[in-house]
């Protein structure tokens, strides 16, 4: 199998809160907005997936919950945005609430916003394991000890299709 015949996801850690405040956003404005620094792999997956919208397996970071890490959330990506002067070209309108909490969120942190609908909490039994996720790469899978610092490029687990 070569990589033009995997499909393409996004594995993305987040932190627990902004998920929480993200779906109200999500609701009311039709979709979220995540910051990150990592400009490359959203420029590396918006080529990738051709204009079609990609599954995102987001792992809920700085959270309560303790064992092996595990996606507890979903969503569809649908491209991002370049950041103006590290804050997102729209302001606020589709960033989740609770990044007002945390100052250089919405002022001049960011590089990129990648933007997501349909974002969404798994239920308990249908969290997915780390190690369930390869890298779009790789041949391996993550370990289940892995915890995402950033977002990746990641083939779609089975477990999720």
């Amino acid at each position: 199998m070569t990589s033009s015949d995997l499909e393409i996801a996004l594995l993305a850690p987040v932190p627990e809160e902004h998920l929480k405040s993200g779906m109200t956003t999500c609701v009311k404005a039709g979709k979220v907005a995540f910051g990150s620094r990592a400009w490359q792999v959203f420029r590396d997956l918006d080529v990738a997936r051709d204009g079609e919208p990609v599954q995102v397996f987001i792992y809920g970071s700085h959270s309560i919950k303790h064992g092996a890490p595990k996606v507890r959330w979903r969503g569809t990506y649908i491209g991002h945005v370049e950041a103006k002067a590290g804050a997102h070209p729209d302001g606020i309108m589709f960033r989740p609430d609770s990044t007002d909490q945390h100052e250089p969120d919405n002022q001049g942190h960011w590089a990129v916003f990648w933007e997501l609908t349909d974002l969404v909490e798994l239920a308990k039994d249908e969290a997915i394991p780390i190690n369930a996720f390869r890298g779009w790469t790789s041949k391996k899978n993550y370990p289940s000890s892995y915890i995402p610092e950033g977002p990746l490029l990641v083939e779609t687990p089975e477990v999720a299709t």
